[in-house]
């Protein structure tokens, strides 16, 4: 029996766990999409967060006014830290192949986000939060808006997705990475290869969210 693509991409992915997007909390389905459970994170903690980055300011600059969500990098950073980890922001003058995989727990993409409501497109400027990590020696694509996961495939066909994303200025990468604690001074460097260790391809394609 041949199965189609679809079938095919259902079977490999139904034991990936994917957060679908609701609301304007792609903040907290990429957190949960990272480390792969439900229960990462909740709304709550989240709102939390935003609460004590700003206890004493009623409209909260780190989240949507109406409460729905929309939270930006330093509630993420916080929230990532609960975990022991930590977001290091990627220059994008720097080739995507430098980056360290083994070193890493996974990537967040920050991407230009239209706003719908219903079948109509807002012209509203908002930002959109995408998981990316390895399961099972690939690495997928947790956008909340895909109805399933997307494999991006091995290593260099990650890279080369990350150059399509960077090559535009309204796209941000932040490497995610385990904190090393106190005594260790350089966890922000150990997801960097050295100059020797990456391979440069021989042609390179070259904040708040919804």
């Amino acid at each position: 029996m041949v199965l189609n693509s679809n079938k095919m991409s259902s079977l490999n992915t139904s034991k990936i766990y994917h957060e679908r997007q609701t609301r304007q909390l792609c903040a907290l389905h990429t957190l949960n999409n990272l480390f792969q459970c439900k229960n990462s994170f909740t709304k709550e903690q989240l709102d939390e967060i935003c609460t004590n980055l700003n206890p004493s300011v009623w409209l909260n600059p780190h989240r949507s006014m109406l409460g729905l969500g929309n939270y930006d990098i330093n509630v993420i950073m916080q929230a990532l830290q609960l975990r022991k980890c930590e977001a290091c922001w990627f220059d994008k003058r720097k080739d995507p192949a430098c980056i360290d995989l083994q070193a890493i727990v996974g990537l967040i993409l920050n991407v230009p986000s239209d706003y719908k409501l219903g079948f109509i497109t807002l012209p509203l400027h908002r930002r959109h939060w995408i998981a990316i990590r390895e399961i099972d020696k690939k690495f997928y694509n947790l956008d909340s808006k895909l109805q399933m996961p997307e494999c991006l495939g091995n290593q260099e066909q990650l890279f080369n997705y990350l150059r399509q994303q960077l090559h535009t200025n309204d796209r941000e990468l932040f490497v995610i990475i385990e904190n090393g604690g106190a005594n260790d001074n350089d966890t922000s460097k150990k997801w960097l290869k050295t100059n020797k260790e990456v391979l440069t391809p021989s042609s390179s394609m070259n904040g708040h969210v919804s």
